[in-house]
């Protein structure tokens, strides 16, 4: 068989499987959605499942709006890196006919944040390492903004109170959640809670999480591309009924459907480089709920 005949065949497989995930949407009683927040109650819904390429493109698009209206295809397929046509196969599912009409879901969205957008563009520096760090503050003002613009304060109170009555607290991230991980033990330490930093020296990770039962609770904290050792960590919780908390970056998170409430805390980044601020903020935050609730 030629290339060219693999292409064709590979491309007829790719638009079979584009119509069959169509028709599958309609058959859940979903119809074309209208608006940026439409849209992400179909992804959120957890009954929509999609093959690799297609879930790499479902979060970008709920972690990253802003780029998503504001660049090309091609530019918002080389930062969700796939491939231009994977964008439109992603549109055609939710029934529109390409990528700049579902685009339009985006810009709408987007429009009541414009002056927020403007304001992290910044006039080139003369020194490259000023330019880098004005970067990345402007990421962590953009992280800590979505937090005072909608945040989800119930569920964050519910987090405070399941974690004050347990018996010990698991905390539990690595890779880039780590640093977040190690400083909220510390401070719950230092503030006189129990609790046990699960940091995998010696990848004794399992062993660390071995004796944990149904009075205990983790606290876990992961951020795509979801690709550590944490899910596998707070499956071995949840098997033990112990109580799960987790803050995470999106619906598509393996640790969503293992935990009693999540939180979903979208870092910016600049040049590839991501904040850590929102995430430590929350964080906090959660210590300093469960210290006050253990202390009334």
């Amino acid at each position: 068989m030629s290339g060219a005949q693999k292409s064709s065949e590979r491309s007829s497989i790719d638009e079979a499987a584009t119509r069959k995930r169509g028709r599958s949407l309609a058959a859940l009683g979903y119809t074309k959605p209208q608006t940026y927040e439409e849209l992400r109650a179909v992804l959120s819904s957890g009954t929509v499942h999609f093959p690799k390429r297609l879930r790499q493109v479902a979060i970008f698009l709920w972690q990253h709006p802003s780029d998503v209206a504001l660049g090309t295809i091609a530019q918002v397929a080389e930062q969700a890196g796939v491939q231009p046509s994977t964008l439109v196969r992603f549109a055609q599912i939710f029934g529109y006919a390409g990528f700049s009409d579902f685009q339009g879901l985006f810009k709408d969205h987007m429009k009541g944040s414009w002056p927020e957008r403007a304001g992290a563009e910044r006039t080139a520096e003369p020194n490259a390492d000023l330019h880098f760090l004005h970067g990345m503050v402007g990421a962590s003002q953009a992280s800590l903004g979505r937090i005072d613009n909608s945040f989800d304060i119930e569920s964050l109170e519910r987090m405070v109170a399941l974690l004050a009555k347990a018996e010990l607290i698991y905390v539990i991230g690595s890779k880039r959640a780590f640093p977040v991980t190690t400083y909220l033990s510390l401070t719950l330490s230092q503030q006189g809670v129990r609790n046990v930093l699960v940091d995998n020296v010696g990848s004794t990770a399992l062993d660390q999480v071995g004796c944990i039962g149904k009075h205990d609770a983790v606290l876990a904290v992961s951020f795509s591309p979801y690709n550590s050792i944490t899910p596998d960590l707070v499956a071995v919780a949840h098997e033990r009924k112990a109580r799960i908390v987790t803050i995470t970056d999106s619906t598509f998170s393996p640790l969503v459907k293992l935990s009693d409430i999540w939180l979903e805390v979208v870092e910016s980044d600049f040049a590839g480089f991501r904040s850590l601020a929102a995430s430590l903020a929350v964080g906090m935050a959660l210590v300093h709920g469960v210290v006050s609730r253990r202390t009334e």
